[in-house]
């Protein structure tokens, strides 16, 4: 057994709320959306809409042009510490429930060459149209959630810290939560590793590299 635990995982990471200080979505959404609609499709998001579609109805609400949002972003978002570092030593996959067009342009301003998975949206002036990645639906949740994205990767260390991200941290070897996710993971009894920023991950990762453990595997 520690053996196996010396060998090293594939990392996966969420992007919003996540390698991200505040999930960007939120953002657009409230600068440039409606945050009203926005928020009464978040109180019956996992009860009335799938993720997939309160995403959907949030964005559409959405008519500024692709560059006024982009340049937003670029002036406003900021990234966790330690993630150019992360990406450069474990080559992580970023799994997102968001898209391409919000995620490709921070990288670049980060000087960061990431393989993304995310989906696609459509800056249409009548409100944008979210096109999603075709994904299977998953026999557990029920949604087309992001353990497709998984598949065929072996053992896996997982960060995230919210909605998008509870379903496929159940079948990591490791995870790193925070925020909702880690309330989430709680109430179920299942272990965790708390994390503030991406150092936090980098540290743990490092540790079991030099055969001293995955941490004492509890919530924080």
């Amino acid at each position: 057994m520690a053996n196996r635990d010396k060998e090293p995982l594939a990392l996966v990471l969420d992007w919003d709320g996540t390698v991200t200080e505040v999930d960007t979505l939120h953002m657009v959404n409230d600068r440039f959306g409606d945050p009203e609609v926005f928020g009464a499709l978040e109180d019956e998001l996992g009860r009335t809409l799938t993720l997939d579609e309160a995403i959907e109805r949030e964005i559409a609400t959405v008519t500024a042009p692709l560059d006024e949002v982009v340049d937003y972003l670029r002036r406003e978002v900021r990234v966790r510490a330690g993630f150019r570092e992360l990406v450069s030593e474990y080559d992580p996959l970023i799994v997102s429930a968001g898209f391409h067009e919000l995620i490709q342009p921070i990288l670049e301003r980060e000087g960061v060459a990431a393989r993304v998975l995310a989906n696609s949206v459509a800056a249409e002036p009548g409100g944008w149209r979210a096109r999603f990645r075709d994904r299977p639906l998953c026999d557990v949740c029920g949604e087309p959630c992001k353990r497709g994205s998984v598949a065929g990767l072996g053992r896996f260390a997982y960060v995230g810290d919210g909605i998008s991200d509870r379903c496929v941290s159940l079948v990591a070897e490791r995870r790193f939560a925070r925020r909702s996710l880690a309330v989430w993971l709680d109430q179920r009894g299942v272990p965790y590793e708390r994390f503030d920023d991406l150092r936090d991950v980098a540290r743990a990762l490092e540790a079991q590299g030099r055969g001293e453990g995955a941490g004492d595997g509890r919530g924080g």
